[in-house]
């Protein structure tokens, strides 16, 4: 299982995605605007979707790629895999025939380019026996991280978007093993009080919560606000002295 890294900064500017992972050539985790970089036959050949929660900058780029992708999708629609909150926001923000054509209902309803799939946490979603489970985190709405294993049995885990949390590490440490962890980290201390009414992680509060995992994964630290990726990583490497915590990169691939 092939893990790309397609866009992981918490915001826009030169040389930056926002977030979405591509597993393989056919599932994305979350659908930000480094989709923009695939080719069209790379779009043309997502069929899942999974999202963490609805802020843009996690689904923006799921009207465009459906859109572009559409005549490939004509019996062979993309799913999206979601919570019914996230659910709800998409039909009544997005596709709502006002910003945006009602995808789900086109060409017709009988055969639309994208279905739907209402998930909850602790559900496991095989696809090819590679295995997507989600796992509640703390935001400002509804939200999940995953963990995925691969056919031979490798795992990584991506938190989405979460400030502190108790129950994604508790998941993460039932299992015996994890390889790889991305995990967010969104704004450097000094803003404080702007990253617990954002819902983010910032060192302290994350250095904090890497405690609670008892596995020894590669760590790669995503979703940094602009022009503060430098100053978070200082002040994680002063307060984490017992993991060594890489930055992760647009274009990074992982072999899981």
């Amino acid at each position: 299982m092939i893990l790309r890294v397609l866009g992981c900064s918490g915001g826009i500017g030169p040389g930056l995605r926002t977030t979405s992972l591509m597993v393989d050539k056919d599932v994305l985790i979350d659908c930000g605007s480094g989709v923009g970089d695939l080719t069209h036959d790379e779009q043309s050949g997502i069929r899942h979707i999974f999202l963490t929660h609805g802020h843009l900058d996690h689904i923006a780029f799921i009207p465009l790629l459906v859109d572009s992708a559409f005549d490939d999708l004509i019996d062979n629609p993309i799913t999206i895999h979601l919570q019914a909150e996230t659910l709800n926001m998409l039909r009544e923000h997005i596709f709502n025939w006002k910003i945006w054509p009602d995808f789900a209902k086109l060409p017709d309803e009988d055969n639309p380019v994208i279905k739907y799939d209402v998930i909850e946490p602790g559900q496991k979603i095989n696809l090819d026996n590679r295995v997507f489970e989600p796992i509640p985190v703390t935001h400002t709405q509804p939200a999940v991280g995953y963990r995925v294993q691969s056919p031979a049995g490798a795992s990584f885990a991506f938190s989405g978007d979460t400030k502190s949390t108790d129950e994604f590490w508790s998941v993460l440490n039932n299992y015996p093993g994890l390889d790889v962890l991305i995990i967010e980290c969104a704004y450097a201390d000094h803003e404080e009080a702007l990253s617990q009414i954002a819902g983010h992680h910032r060192p302290s509060t994350l250095a904090k919560d890497l405690l609670k995992l008892k596995h020894q994964p590669e760590i790669y630290i995503t979703h940094h606000k602009p022009g503060e990726e430098g100053q978070i990583m200082n002040e994680l490497a002063e307060l984490v002295e017992a993991r060594e915590l890489k930055t992760l990169k647009r274009g990074k691939l992982f072999e899981l």
